[in-house]
């Protein structure tokens, strides 16, 4: 994330959201700690390098911890971090809202 001046918070929580997965990668986070391949599981669609680079963006920005554990096989874990829990609560409501409406949504050409 670029050094920037923003027009609002709206702007601000976007730029740290940035893109289709983080969202998701969140969501999934939201549940507990998970392992890189519960995490890649958690989120269809996402490539092992795209997830590899999310995770790296979110941990930069504060919204994720990576704690790797020292054992054999090695164990890396990834949680969120209290800011990344308030950024999901605050998303709560706009997942509500696509629930809501999403026959809507799928519906638009």
């Amino acid at each position: 994330m670029t050094k920037r001046t923003y027009t609002c918070g709206l702007d601000a929580a976007i730029a740290v959201m940035g893109g289709q997965w983080k969202g998701l990668i969140l969501f999934s986070l939201g549940e507990g700690p998970l392992r890189f391949g519960e995490l890649r599981r958690a989120v269809p669609g996402i490539s092992e390098r795209m997830l590899i680079l999310q995770l790296r963006e979110m941990e930069t920005s504060g919204l994720v911890h990576r704690e790797v554990f020292q054992q054999v096989p090695p164990k890396v874990e990834y949680s969120l971090t209290e800011f990344g829990r308030s950024l999901d609560t605050a998303l709560a409501p706009l997942g509500a809202w696509g629930e809501e409406h999403m026959e809507r949504i799928q519906a638009i050409p």
